[in-house]
């Protein structure tokens, strides 16, 4: 591969076998694309999965996932621990190697027209790729959910990027976009109180005002 740019999409379904086969197909065995990781669980009840490739087949690899996704998770029926907006919640696309971050920021313009002019699912364009200086932070950008962006995507400052401004029905909404790489990380709490781990999240994360 002479040009290699990373995804990590996340998927809202981190439970059932079968669906998270089906999405993960469409990347697995594409030319010029490597699936590199993927993880699920089931108390967030959400799949990240980790791919790299020529800027293009990564394209047309991450829109077959997205479809499958789309006709496959139904957010009405949809819990975990994780926030979530939409099937497809996030989909960020990072430069790695002869490529740069305006081309990133191009591929994710194109990927969020298709998602939301064809595929038929609102897109908010955010990091890198942001419109505006509200959109830039993800969390911002899902605050309410898939229940509250109902009415949310209604307000004129939410109007999404691509796409109807009405929230897809069992799909939802997704954030597209590009970023520079990051480091995340999972840390297991041995205890039963879901409030211990957001307080120490909140002294961790920046946007919680931490550190």
């Amino acid at each position: 591969m002479k040009k290699i740019m990373e995804c990590v999409p996340n998927f809202s379904e981190g439970r059932n076998k079968e669906v998270m086969e089906a999405i993960l197909a469409p990347l697995r065995n594409k030319e010029n694309v490597v699936l590199l990781d993927y993880s699920h669980d089931e108390d967030h009840n959400r799949m990240v999965v980790t791919l790299v490739g020529e800027p293009q087949p990564l394209k047309e690899a991450v829109l077959e996932a997205v479809r499958v996704a789309v006709s496959k998770i139904d957010l009405t029926k949809h819990q975990g621990q994780h926030p979530r907006m939409g099937a497809v919640d996030v989909i960020p696309f990072i430069p790695i190697k002869d490529v740069t971050k305006e081309e990133a920021i191009e591929l994710s313009n194109e990927v969020g027209r298709i998602i939301g002019e064809e595929i038929g699912v609102p897109v908010f364009l955010y990091e890198d790729s942001a419109t505006s200086a509200e959109r830039k932070n993800l969390a911002k950008i899902r605050k309410g959910e898939f229940e509250g962006m109902e009415e949310k995507i209604k307000l004129p400052e939410w109007k999404p990027d691509y796409g109807k401004a009405e929230r897809h029905p069992t799909a939802g909404t997704v954030a597209v976009g590009a970023r520079m790489p990051l480091v995340a990380y999972n840390v297991n709490l041995d205890h039963p109180d879901v409030e211990v781990a957001t307080a120490i999240a909140k002294r961790v994360r920046f946007i919680g005002g931490g550190l």
